[in-house]
């Protein structure tokens, strides 16, 4: 039994002229071209012609669909093709549920009369650091970090944003007041602002190791005293420096 073209395209829902492309690039070819001109598919062309429309309906490149099926161990090469796609969708996704996330907050940020700000607080840990964050803590911190960050909702980061500002806030209390950076009321915020670092996967902090977490601290201490978007989250400079000070004397007395 065969199909012409007209045929088979009418029974697989597609159209004429798609099976004439993939003649033409060699991913589907008829099983012999009458003396009259008309393609003829035969059940092995059938049968793959299922395959192609399979992994096209996933997104799959049709470049990638015939070095999956023409493979000597088509099959596994398949099964590898599919499993690669998906990591690729699963990067889309993610690169656009950061993009959603980031109009959102822009536009709340709008309807509030405000202007969108920098994640200040989220510096080391989200893209825009990845290299610096692979650099001072190695791949696997930033990946986990990432994936901590970006695995959550919309309402929890919101959530966890709203914990941090009131982290930052607590600190220029401290310093308005006139608190000592070595008093307690500063080290016992300190060890909160301790354990909000505990909290980020991938930190040092997080994994318990108290050297590497040590060192780490000072890192973004000195972060916080010299890049001034710090001192405009802190509210200014001064508190910046009271958290920073506080910070060193913190771990210093773990240590």
């Amino acid at each position: 039994m065969e199909w012409t073209v007209h045929q088979l395209a009418e029974r697989a829902g597609i159209s004429g002229r798609t099976l004439r492309h993939y003649h033409r690039i060699r991913l589907l070819e008829p099983d012999r071209v009458g003396s009259n001109g008309y393609r003829y598919y035969g059940p092995d062309a059938v049968a793959r012609l299922q395959r192609i429309l399979l992994l096209r309906d996933t997104g799959m490149p049709l470049a990638d669909i015939a070095a999956a099926l023409d493979a000597p161990e088509s099959p596994t090469a398949e099964v590898a093709a599919l499993q690669a796609h998906l990591e690729r969708l699963a990067a889309d996704r993610e690169a656009l549920d950061r993009r959603i996330s980031a109009v959102e907050h822009t536009l709340a940020m709008r309807r509030q009369g405000r202007a969108p700000q920098m994640d200040v607080m989220l510096d080391g840990f989200n893209d825009r650091y990845e290299d610096e964050v692979v650099q001072r803590w190695g791949r696997a911190a930033f990946d986990a970090s990432n994936r901590w960050w970006h695995g959550k909702s919309i309402r929890q980061q919101r959530d966890w944003k709203t914990n941090t500002e009131r982290l930052l806030a607590r600190w220029r209390e401290l310093q308005e007041e006139g608190r000592e950076p070595d008093s307690v009321a500063a080290q016992q915020h300190a060890s909160v602002h301790m354990a909000w670092f505990a909290d980020i996967p991938g930190t040092p902090t997080h994994a318990g190791d108290a050297e590497r977490s040590a060192a780490m601290v000072r890192g973004v201490a000195q972060q916080y005293e010299t890049n001034p978007d710090f001192h405009q989250t802190f509210g200014s400079r001064a508190a910046a420096h009271f958290a920073a000070t506080s910070l060193r004397i913190h771990v210093q007395r773990l240590s």
